[in-house]
């Protein structure tokens, strides 16, 4: 592989706080990795990150400068299912309101992490949970609840009382650590998608250092986006800014994403090439060079499906009128449901901490190196592919004049 992963990032990245509409920890980790390597960025009116320029007069005209490579949007989103404070039920208790999927059984007294905009401030025990049923009464995630700290707990009734206001507190689900590494599995509170952000951030580091003098690939840009679990609102928002129309050079939005593992998307055999998600599929032709590119990096050890476990923000693009593509890292125990169970797990559908293969998040950063090689989408991308079919014809164009019916 192309591709060294720096795991002390990925660890870092993952150990940050975060839940939709409270990234500001994931915000501020990344940014000042950007800071350090004089790597341009900025943030949109929506609060999403905008990696490769530094305002929107800059992404303007980037998008406006004529080119015959198409500019590279790479997606990922900073949040995970959490929640939030609503209110202090007493002095030890808070009553919260979650956002995103969930875990649906075993979740009374799960350890739940909490923290504020200013740092991490301990955990609690999830005690009640309500339950969001779809209308069908399929329970499908929790709704709110209330969370109570232990006495032994770093808080004290003095800080619940003085110093912090519940809506001011976020959280999720706890497990033995935020992130810790076990063989080539990695476990933590939430991978979803903070290992597409990683992705995001190794590229900005490996191209747009300027402390780094490596030749420049095609411009690209990262956009690290806000509240993709509840409804993509980061990704909606920027679009709908109109900072991308008319553009006078295609625009190819390219999804990273951690996805629930599936039956042809399996933890350890490599990214997935996802041709699709729940909701729509992707371009064939820039499908085509992306297929292409990983059997020639990666060989075998890459798969290929649409991953109609969730839906991610290649959607949005596509319903935005851009051509997308996608790549996912298969993730155990999705959105902390334990799928697959294993370590921490309280049971199934219970909480469990998510788990990725590195070997997963190594070919990813090297199929994301692939797409930004020079004129790779100058040719037909199906050119081979006819050749094929036509030398299939000629063989054959015997038989089809050996017999005609009327």
């Amino acid at each position: 592989m192309s591709s060294t992963l720096n795991l002390a990032l990925l660890k870092k990245i993952l150990t940050q706080p975060t839940a939709p509409f409270r990234e500001m920890h994931v915000i501020k980790t990344l940014t000042q990795e950007f800071k350090n390597f004089n790597i341009p960025y900025f943030q949109d009116p929506v609060g999403n990150i905008v990696v490769g320029v530094s305002s929107q007069k800059e992404y303007v005209k980037l998008v406006q400068t004529k080119s015959q490579e198409p500019l590279r949007i790479f997606i990922a989103h900073m949040d995970h299912p959490g929640f939030h404070g609503v209110k202090w039920k007493n002095q030890n208790t808070l009553e919260i309101k979650w956002h995103g999927g969930s875990p649906t059984k075993h979740l009374k007294n799960a350890k739940v992490w909490l923290a504020n905009s200013q740092k991490y401030l301990g955990e609690g025990l999830l005690t009640k949970a309500h339950l969001e049923a779809t209308k069908v009464n399929i329970s499908k995630s929790i709704k709110t609840g209330e969370v109570k700290m232990p006495v032994q707990n770093i808080f004290t009734k003095d800080i619940f009382a003085k110093s912090i206001f519940a809506k001011n507190i976020f959280g999720g689900l706890a497990f033995r650590a935020p992130v810790w590494t076990r063989a080539k599995l990695l476990y933590t509170k939430g991978a979803d998608d903070l290992v597409g952000s990683f992705a995001i951030t190794h590229l900005a580091l490996k191209y747009l250092s300027k402390k780094k003098s490596m030749k420049t690939p095609p411009r690209f840009l990262g956009f690290l986006t806000r509240a993709e679990e509840v409804g993509f609102i980061g990704a909606i928002g920027h679009f709908e800014l109109g900072w991308l129309k008319n553009t006078k050079r295609e625009i190819l939005c390219i999804s990273l994403e951690t996805s629930r593992a599936l039956p042809g998307a399996a933890i350890g055999k490599g990214p997935v090439v996802r041709l699709g998600d729940r909701y729509t599929v992707f371009n064939p032709n820039y499908l085509r060079v992306l297929l292409d590119l990983a059997k020639i990096s990666l060989g075998t050890n890459f798969q290929k499906k649409v991953m109609d476990g969730g839906t991610c923000e290649g959607t949005i693009a596509t319903a935005y009128g851009f051509p997308t593509i996608g790549i996912s890292v298969p993730l155990g125990n999705y959105h902390n449901q334990s799928f697959e169970g294993g370590i921490d797990s309280r049971g199934s559908c219970g909480p469990a901490p998510e788990f990725i293969h590195l070997t997963d998040v190594n070919g990813l950063i090297t199929l994301c190196e692939d797409l930004l090689k020079p004129k790779i989408f100058s040719k037909n991308p199906w050119t081979m592919s006819i050749a094929k079919f036509r030398r299939n014809f000629k063989k054959y164009t015997p038989l089809l004049k050996s017999a005609f019916f009327s």
